[in-house]
Formats: C-alpha cells, structure tokens, sequence
C-alpha cells in the first residue's frame, strides 16, 4: 500500500516515514521522570539568543526534558546542518526528509552565539547529512575553527552522525582536534534493526576507536537509551564493546517515546537500576558515566568535562608514580 502525503495544502509531515504506522501505547511516566516546565528570564534569554542567530537546537528538535534546566543556565546545544535529516531511526523525534542546503554562514553565526551566551564548554551536534559526500564533516571543522577563533576558550564537544561510507570524512572532523568526540550508539545490537535501522552497530562501535587512533589526546564518549526492550547483559557487553574501543565516557538515559508512532516504550528503567549500571560501568574502566533516566549527552557536559578531564590526571599521574 502507498501512502500519498499532500505536501501543497498541508504542511510537510514530521515524520512521513511514520505516518502509515498504527499508533502505539505511550506509557504514564512515573514521578522520576518528572521535570519542571521551562520558563525563567535567563530561558527567556537563552531562546532569544538562539531565535536572533537563526539557530536549530536538538534540545528543541529532539523534545529533550531537560531543556528548561539547561536553558536556564543558558546551556543549549546547538544542531547544526538544518532541521531535517536523512535518517528514519524510530526512537528520534527529528524531522526526516529531504534537507537544505548548507548554509554558508552558519559557522560564525553559531560562534556568535556561543559568545554571547558566554559558555565555557558547548556542544555541536547535527542532523545525518547522507546527501552530503562527506556526511557534513567539513562543516562541523568549520564550526569547530570559527569557535575556537571567536571564543578560544570554550572547549568542544561534537555529537557526530557516523559517517557511514564517507570514507575520510572522520579524519577532517579529528584534524579539527575537539575536545571530545561523541558518537552514541543509542541501543544494543539486537535492537538496531528496529530502532536504528540506517545505521550499523560495529561500524559505530569503530568510529569510536578510529578517533583514539588518529588522536589519542581527544576524549570519546557514546551513550546509549534503556527501557527499549534490551536485556541487562547486552547492556553489559555493550559496556565491555565501549572500553574495547577505548571510550572515555559512557552515558546511559531512559527512552522517552516522543509520538504514538515512535518505537513503544518496554519499560521505565529504576533510578537503582540506572545506580547500578554507573557501579558496573566505572568497574570495567570508564573515566566518567552518567547515568540516571533523564541523563542525555549533552545534560551537564561542561561539568561533566571537567571531572573527565581530572579522571584522567589522576589516572596520568598515579601511573607515573
């Protein structure tokens, strides 16, 4: 059966990928995963810094809980690569089509922004850019580059897509030395044909490596969503995949089901539950985990850069001892 999508008298669907789906259950949230709804001064001003930039953030296209806190810390992370992208994983709440061209001018506008919010340590992620040859790598070097020249002191963090067959396209994004590469593998294994059918575990998995080997020096970091039907043990030899590939950082949230039409959720994960996956994670070698069920990637990641980078001058030092 097609599905014919009127695009001319109605607005362009979100997802049209989704629209033929039944709709599913969506769960009652339990207290823990309850936030407070946004609406500070400094919110205020954090949105009208990013509306005066003609900026996109994942905090809004992605539906995330904790924007309200992180914006009234004038913490956003910004989305770079237009709003739209090529993928169609069934957890995420983006927009999926066809997307735009890039915009040239970006770079400095994002640069701007990170100025005028004064942040110390920012976040650039973006859209999957399969259009692109190089998957959009030399635009998040541009970003990283104009950045560092308007705000020399904030220390990046990118949340790349994973480049799936743009060969060399990893290296431009590493040559323009961040201070920490995230790329997450958002599930375990048996579930990426369902929740991430566009990408494939191992070659995620060795992008995370890859980095190590071309910059020893940059931190890794990947994150991964529960409550999606994965059992305990693939969660723990997906940890044990992690430190194989040397990753530094390890994030571990709760799936929140943005529509009907998205992946159902399987279950609320524990806030005991999510304690004892930090336990198990620093015991197999991991210098940072965060892990709890509104952790994100970007939630707290100035402070969390902070403690990654003194876990490991203590890790640095203690071996020369």
């Amino acid at each position: 059966m097609v599905t014919v999508l009127d695009t001319l008298n109605t607005p362009r669907p979100r997802h049209p990928e989704k629209a033929h789906k039944p709709d599913t259950p969506v769960l009652r949230k339990p207290d823990w995963i309850r936030v407070k709804a946004p609406g500070s001064p400094v919110y205020r001003e954090t949105m009208d810094i990013v509306r005066e930039h003609k900026l996109v953030t994942v905090c809004e296209e992605a539906g995330c809980p904790n924007i309200g806190e992180c914006w009234s810390q004038k913490h956003a992370t910004f989305m770079i690569m237009g709003e739209t992208c090529t993928r169609a994983c069934a957890f995420c709440n983006v927009r999926t089509g066809v997307p735009d061209a890039l915009d040239d001018d970006e770079p400095a506008r994002v640069a701007d922004a990170v100025e005028k919010l004064g942040l110390k340590h920012v976040v650039i992620t973006s859209v999957d850019r399969d259009d692109l040859d190089d998957g959009g790598a030399l635009h998040f070097a541009r970003v990283i580059a104009a950045i560092r020249e308007m705000s020399p002191q904030t220390t990046i963090e990118v949340l790349t897509p994973d480049f799936l067959r743009k060969e060399g396209a990893l290296e431009v994004v590493v040559e323009a030395r961040p201070d920490v590469f995230n790329h997450n593998l958002e599930t375990v294994p048996s579930l990426y044909l369902a929740v991430r059918p566009g990408a494939r575990y191992f070659h995620s998995l060795r992008l995370l490596q890859r980095v190590k080997e071309l910059d020893a020096s940059i931190f890794t970091k990947s994150g991964i969503m529960v409550g999606l039907g994965e059992e305990r043990n693939e969660v723990l030899q997906l940890m044990d995949d992690m430190r194989s590939a040397d990753v530094d950082f390890m994030t571990i949230g709760q799936y929140l089901q943005p529509t009907r039409k998205h992946f159902p959720i399987d279950r609320f994960v524990t806030p005991d539950e999510f304690k004892a996956f930090a336990t198990v994670a620093y015991a197999k070698g991991f210098l940072m985990v965060s892990s709890s069920p509104l952790t994100r990637s970007s939630h707290h990641a100035g402070d969390d850069f902070a403690k990654l980078r003194a876990a490991r001058e203590k890790l640095l030092s203690g071996a020369a001892g």
